[in-house]
């Protein structure tokens, strides 16, 4: 009866270790203070657009502001190694792109651990990539741009937001299936990526629908493609690239939560449940339709391993394109 009382406590005292840390967590009523966002691109991108529309809705609900700290450069290095080195505390997350997925395979070497330093939240949402070009070009469809590129190769030109960002990577990856040759004019961010194409100095972007849905309606931009494996929602009437003529050149583009990796488990979800109610308002909902965003969540372990498939992936289609590593 003794050894059976000692067990009973045993597992008590085990089960009690087990949830402390969310405990502890209840306790200090997390959070007590304001959240800074780190988005690694600079304000008016993609990711920056879809980091503020769930910013303010997910402050209301946790009773603390959501401050978007904007650090662009170098591909979106410099703002995850700013995630990587914070104190893992829940007060500081990072909001972005798939482009994370790319870096280790463009740099030689990196000042953080792409799985190691992180920790998974949920992605945020999947938004189609637009391959658009300005009417001045005279170019109306795909196969017209094909024809222009293959009439004078190597004469044309592509924007992206940033040198081995998902842009980029999707653009390479159309360039192989289309069996063109074009020049990477990197960015920082898509704000600077689409005026370049609006003034025509660039010829073509495969853009995140959002920074340049209302120059497509307007008539400021055409859109030929999008690079999606379906059509876009809020482009119903553009083919994919596929239905266009270039199979094998969908690309997936997605904007997702990390926090550096010691996060503990117990915010991480905390953060993870956030997201998800923030994605479930009408307000939210009717701005991602605008922007021609998907809504988009997985657990945080799942994330993970979805991060780790997808640099796997990307490491692949670096090589087949023959891209310089950055040093």
């Amino acid at each position: 009866m003794k050894q059976l009382a000692r067990t009973t406590a045993l597992t008590a005292l085990t089960c009690l270790a087990a949830l402390l840390p969310g405990l502890a967590s209840a306790q200090n009523g997390y959070p007590t203070k304001p959240i800074r966002v780190i988005v690694p691109f600079a304000a008016g991108s993609t990711t920056d657009i879809i980091a503020r529309a769930i910013a303010d809705k997910m402050g209301a609900s946790m009773g603390q502001a959501l401050i978007i700290d904007n650090r662009a450069g170098a591909s979106g290095t410099i703002g995850q190694q700013a995630v990587a080195t914070a104190a893992p505390d829940g007060y500081t997350v990072m909001i972005h792109s798939s482009s994370h997925t790319v870096s280790p395979s463009t740099f030689a070497k990196l000042p953080f651990d792409t799985v190691g330093d992180f920790a998974g939240v949920t992605p945020i949402s999947s938004l189609p990539n637009a391959l658009v070009i300005s009417p001045s070009k005279n170019i109306r469809t795909l196969s017209q741009l094909l024809a222009a590129a293959r009439a004078k190769p190597g004469s044309m030109n592509f924007a992206s937001a940033g040198q081995g960002s998902a842009t980029h990577l999707n653009a390479e990856k159309f360039k192989m299936a289309a069996k063109i040759d074009a020049t990477n004019i990197p960015f920082k961010g898509s704000g600077e990526a689409v005026t370049e194409v609006l003034s025509g100095r660039v010829d073509y972007y495969f853009s995140p629908i959002a920074p340049v849905i209302g120059q497509i309606k307007e008539g400021q931009l055409l859109a030929l493609a999008v690079g999606s494996p379906r059509r876009a929602a809020a482009l119903p009437d553009v083919p994919t690239t596929t239905e266009a003529g270039v199979p094998g050149s969908e690309f997936n583009f997605w904007i997702g939560m990390m926090a550096p990796a010691k996060t503990p488990r117990d915010i991480v979800n905390r953060l993870h449940d956030e997201v998800a109610k923030a994605l479930a308002t009408p307000e939210v909902k009717e701005r991602f339709a605008k922007l021609g965003a998907d809504a988009w969540t997985l657990k945080p372990e799942q994330f993970d391993a979805h991060i780790k498939e997808e640099i796997a992936s990307n490491a692949q289609l670096v090589k087949a394109a023959g891209l310089s590593v950055q040093q």
